[in-house]
């Protein structure tokens, strides 16, 4: 006798992003004002920058569709052959972070040693994909979470 896992609605709800929102901002704020970031950031070459993305993608995807067994990728609505929820939960986690940034001011508080313009775009880009890290975390979770109460 074979068991069915069960699964959640097909349907990707406004309360959905809500809830990512919510664990992306949470988890994501600490990490914004924090001066290690950008120093980090700023030593930081562009290759390491994007890899750090490709990790923020790969913690998204695994913790909502490995690490959370009732749910499956291949159930829900699609934009392009992508998840709606997974897309969803990209713009959450790298936009709570550049919100954040930018509504507290943070690449001028800072960086301090720039150049240019190009370059504090470029450490802004580089420390957003560090706090990406952990908001992604607190999106998904906040997602998976509640989801199961809902």
């Amino acid at each position: 006798m074979k068991l069915r896992r069960p699964r959640r609605p097909r349907d990707f709800r406004p309360a959905d992003s809500a809830q990512q929102i919510v664990g992306g901002f949470l988890l994501a704020g600490p990490f914004v004002v924090t001066e290690e970031v950008w120093t980090l950031a700023a030593s930081m070459n562009l290759f390491q920058a994007v890899g750090t993305v490709i990790v923020v993608f790969g913690i998204g995807y695994g913790a909502l569709y490995t690490a959370d067994t009732t749910r499956d990728a291949d159930d829900e609505r699609e934009v392009a052959g992508i998840p709606l929820r997974f897309i969803s939960l990209m713009i959450v986690s790298f936009g709570a972070v550049t919100v954040l940034a930018l509504l507290l001011d943070a690449p001028d508080t800072f960086i301090r040693d720039a150049k240019s313009t190009r370059e504090v775009a470029k450490t802004t880009f580089k420390a957003i994909s560090v706090g990406s890290v952990f908001s992604v975390v607190g999106a998904a979770t906040a997602d998976s979470i509640f989801a199961k109460n809902g």
